[in-house]
């Protein structure tokens, strides 16, 4: 099945000493890491995805600002393709329909940043454009949410969507996808 790989904002604001930090973004970009080495090697598409805030009293992902540079665990190389979007859903007003539909892609990986946010969003998005979706789950990160004067910490929020996100797909590890992969490919 014709796959490509969607990392998602996985930007410099969202690790320690950014504008916006997650929990664990370090662990996540490196699973997402194995995961781009895998399309690497093996001639797969993907595609980073970096949101560029249009707000003009944006408090993180600046234009301009290398908070909104997509960080080096995930390091784009030149000549990879990259989509820049201004909304969660990565289809929104975008290329990335076009991409994925010029490439003959039937599937998506998706990875990126935050869980309830744009990897929510885009994996919605994907699902209702057809296509067949997984989810890297610990190829994700999210934050703390605050609902009132609850805390709900993002280890839960980070769950909850995911469990809310099987509706629309699989959800499994990043090493869990690499071996469907590679299953694929020696049946192939």
């Amino acid at each position: 099945m014709n796959t490509a790989l969607l990392l998602i904002d996985i930007q410099n604001d969202y690790f320690p000493n950014g504008k916006f930090p997650l929990v664990n973004p370090l662990e996540a970009a490196k699973k997402a890491y194995s995961l781009l080495q895998c399309f690497r090697e093996h001639h797969g598409h993907h595609v980073h995805i970096q949101h560029i805030s249009l707000k003009p009293d944006a408090a993180f992902f600046v234009k301009g600002d290398s908070g909104s540079d997509i960080h080096d665990a995930v390091a784009h190389f030149e000549g990879e393709p990259i989509v820049y979007k201004h909304y969660p859903n990565s289809f929104r007003e975008t290329n990335l329909l076009e991409m994925l539909k010029g490439w003959g892609v039937e599937r998506v990986v998706i990875t990126g940043m935050m869980t309830h946010m744009c990897v929510d969003a885009t994996t919605r998005a994907a699902g209702d454009l057809g296509f067949k979706v997984i989810v890297a789950e610990d190829a994700c990160a999210t934050r703390d949410l605050i609902f009132g004067e609850t805390v709900i910490p993002a280890e839960h929020v980070h769950k909850a969507f995911l469990a809310a996100l099987k509706s629309y797909g699989q959800v499994m590890t990043s090493e869990q996808v690499i071996a469907l992969l590679a299953s694929e490919k020696e049946s192939s």
